[in-house]
């Protein structure tokens, strides 16, 4: 299994924690693909804690964490 956590506004519409089977994605790419999540959405992609490229393998047990850009004021 792959432990999926959704941050911020990329929560709206979809849950926050997923629990996929590993052998869904090979990347983070199918991750945010799967999820309908534009790239541009993704400022922040983390796997195991770890700054991660979408182009980053993913396996079993992986945690990953997606946070979109955040503004303020």
């Amino acid at each position: 299994m792959i432990e999926i956590r959704l941050f911020a506004t990329l929560r709206q519409g979809r849950e926050k924690i997923y629990h996929e089977p590993a052998e869904k994605f090979q990347t983070g790419r199918d991750i945010i693909e799967y999820y309908q999540i534009s790239q541009n959405d993704v400022s922040i992609f983390l796997i195991n804690g770890i700054h991660s490229k979408l182009e980053d393998a993913v396996k079993a047990e992986d945690v990953i964490a997606i946070f979109p850009p955040v503004g303020g004021g």
